[in-house]
């Protein structure tokens, strides 16, 4: 891999211990960034796969972290990078002799961020979990999905909004602070505490008496006949989002919706038959018909696409929000857009482990440039 980097990260030097989940996001959106992420595999790990779009923009070695050669490996990586993140249950880095308290005694500049799905402190801290385990106890899972059960939102909710961009807003938020202080810190990023705050709207709602707490009886939760998805006469579906005044009245106006009965739009006791109105009205043309008629209006129409179908739509294809590699494999460009500072693609990643030393000489050589 090219050790030349562009992007607003270029220079921030990152330790990945490789996890699932939250963390290896957090990592490839730093790399993305221009971030030096290097991560430390599983001894014997040979090389990562080239198809795994999330591990792109790494370099890597492989450790066995129980032996302690390749602890101290480890641990002078450590000691020469800015950040480490982390995703084990609490306790597992510190019986390796990479706690915080080790780390940043001998690196006190760095920036050492554990992600959890339960967090470092509480009853469940050392429990196992998933995404869906975290989100069902913040009231986001029970809020989600028909009126019969919740439906899990994949692992989207959880481990990459509640837990991915809490981890890198965190990271960049400890480096921006030592920046002023001279000193890092440790990170302590929960994803059932990060849904909670993602869930802040709903509070606001809740206190306004604007809340029921059953699934389809809310204005954002399906209940609502002018905010939902809805089946074509293709069995494929639209999108609708005509939430304020004016886009709802667009959306009459263009759908023909001339009925008296719409005119209240949110009075509650009428959605569940205006919906059903709807539905009948959706499924008389397909979905590009219907998009033909309303996507790009106010009327807030949009086709709901496959993933494999996503990067041919003119909006994402305009803006080049999918990159395509030489061999035609396609995959999420680098974002959000910097006007200075854009770096490139990542490279994929790595089918050999870089040396040790390789990488610190690296990281030295910059830490005397900077100096």
């Amino acid at each position: 891999m090219d050790d030349a980097r562009t992007g607003p990260l270029a220079g921030l030097k990152i330790v990945e211990f490789a996890g699932l989940g939250p963390g290896p996001l957090a990592a490839m959106l730093l790399a993305d960034l221009g971030a030096d992420v290097v991560r430390v595999e599983r001894a014997g790990t040979e090389r990562m796969d080239p198809r795994d779009v999330v591990a792109r923009g790494r370099r890597f070695v492989a450790l066995d972290l129980k032996d302690p050669g390749s602890s101290a490996a480890a641990r002078r990586l450590c000691e020469a990078a800015d950040v480490l993140i982390e995703g084990f249950r609490p306790g597992v880095m510190e019986r390796l002799g990479l706690g915080p308290d080790d780390l940043l005694a001998t690196n006190p500049r760095l920036v050492y961020a554990r992600m959890t799905g339960w967090g470092q402190t509480g009853p469940l801290a050392n429990a196992v979990g998933h995404d869906i385990n975290y989100i069902a106890i913040t009231g986001a899972l029970a809020a989600i999905g028909p009126k019969e059960r919740p439906v899990a939102p994949l692992n989207l909710l959880g481990d990459y909004g509640g837990g991915s961009l809490y981890l890198v807003m965190g990271i960049l938020a400890a480096v921006v602070e030592r920046g002023r202080s001279g000193r890092g810190q440790v990170i302590d990023c929960a994803i059932c505490d990060n849904v909670g705050t993602m869930m802040s709207i709903f509070q606001t709602f809740a206190r306004r008496g604007l809340l029921k707490e059953e699934r389809e009886a809310n204005m954002l939760d399906g209940g609502a006949h002018y905010y939902g998805v809805y089946a074509c006469a293709d069995g494929r579906h639209v999108a609708l989002g005509a939430i304020e005044p004016q886009f709802y009245a667009a959306l009459r106006r263009l759908a023909g919706l001339d009925d008296d009965a719409y005119d209240a739009q949110n009075d509650r006791a009428g959605w569940p038959e205006l919906r059903r109105r709807m539905e009948a009205l959706f499924a008389t043309r397909t979905q590009r018909e219907w998009c033909d008629l309303l996507e790009g209006t106010d009327a807030c129409v949009a086709p709901v696409l496959a993933l494999s179908e996503a990067p041919s739509h003119p909006h994402l294809a305009a803006r080049g929000s999918f990159a395509t590699r030489e061999d035609g494999a396609v995959e999420p460009a680098p974002t959000p857009r910097f006007s200075r500072t854009q770096g490139p693609l990542p490279p994929r990643a790595p089918t050999a482990p870089t040396p040790l030393d390789e990488i610190l000489d690296g990281w030295q050589a910059d830490a005397k440039q900077e100096a």
